[in-house]
This record gives structure tokens, sequence and C-alpha cells, in this order.
């Protein structure tokens, strides 16, 4: 009979030590650290910790006075967070409505989802970058049929574009018409 060495043997998992408030401040310090966030998210995360790890006592936390305290500290800043996602978002080609989605899911408040909101110029840049990126409309190399046109602006209505914009673009003649179109919004914007 061959034995494996003990170093292959399998220990046992110990469960996770409950939290305790200097713990759970930790792993909420640490969390911080290692991501940007918004409160609603670090309580979200706070709830799921203290539901795979119990709690070490007979009170529960409060998690809000916790969220409350780095708000304070300035380690979380969801006005800050707010600008951050929706800024990659846009630059990645996402439209207004679905960055606004993004952010009422991260429980940013409905008056900073506002101050956030992309102008039409920026808006109409994030859609030139979606339909370069995924060579929609002028971008592709094969003229377009009618199914293929109506996926490619269906995808940027997923994308939270609005259908007049989504449909601008993938019906623009080539690039620099598509260039120009999106070019037309930031002389609006400037006058």
């Amino acid at each position: 009979m061959v034995t494996k060495p003990r170093s292959y043997e399998r220990k046992e998992k110990r469960p996770p030590k409950p939290l305790d408030p200097r713990r759970l401040n930790d792993l909420a310090l640490h969390y911080v650290a290692r991501f940007s966030t918004s409160a609603a998210k670090m309580e979200d995360y706070l709830r799921r910790k203290l539901r795979e790890r119990g709690w070490e006592g007979e009170d529960g936390p409060d998690l809000s006075a916790l969220t409350e305290k780095f708000v304070a500290a300035g380690y979380i800043d969801d006005e800050a967070y707010a600008r951050a996602k929706s800024g990659a978002l846009l630059r990645r080609g996402f439209g207004n409505r679905r960055i606004g989605q993004a952010l009422s899911a991260a429980g940013i408040a409905e008056d900073i989802r506002a101050d956030v909101r992309a102008g039409e110029a920026a808006e109409r840049h994030a859609a030139l970058a979606l339909a370069s990126k995924r060579r929609f409309g002028p971008f592709g190399s094969a003229e377009l049929d009618r199914p293929a046109r109506d996926k490619q602006i269906a995808a940027m209505l997923r994308a939270g574009h609005s259908f007049d914009t989504a449909r601008s673009l993938v019906n623009a003649a080539d690039v620099p018409a598509a260039e120009d179109w999106a070019a037309a919004s930031d002389e609006a914007d400037q006058c």
C-alpha cells in the first residue's frame, strides 16, 4: 500500500471566527482600501460578511454608523464614486440610461446621479466609441442588410443609448460622417 506524504493530506477547514466590532472594522477598512465603493455597496458587503461568519455577541452591529464613520473620514465618497463610474462607463461606450442603472444599483442617490449625467456631446462620443469598438454601422466592413442593422441598433439600445442616437450612428454613410455627427454636438455645447 502506497501512502501519500503528509503534505498532500487535506486539512479540515475551520469555520471562520464570528465577527466582533474590531474584526468588522478591519474588514470594512480592508474593503475600502482595495475598492472604490459607495456607502450602500459597503453596507451590502458587510451584511454579506455577517451572514457568512455570524456575529459574536447579542446585539447586532450598527452597520449604518460604521459606514457613516467611513464617509466622515473620507474613505467613502458617493459623488466621487459616481463620477468615476460614470466616466468609466462612458469611455466604454455606454449611454446615460445604462449608466443611471449601474449607479442606481450601487445605491447612489438620484440627485448625485443627475449631477453626473453626461451631456449630449459626451453621450454622442460614447455612442461613437461603442460603434467603433463593436464595428457597428460605418465601422463595419460589410454592407448592412435590414436584420443586421436592427441587431446593431438593438445592441446600442441595450447599451443605454436612445433610439435616435443608435439609428443616426448605425445609418451614417461613412466614418467621417459618423465623426461629424458626434462633433456637431460639441459645437452646439460651445454656443
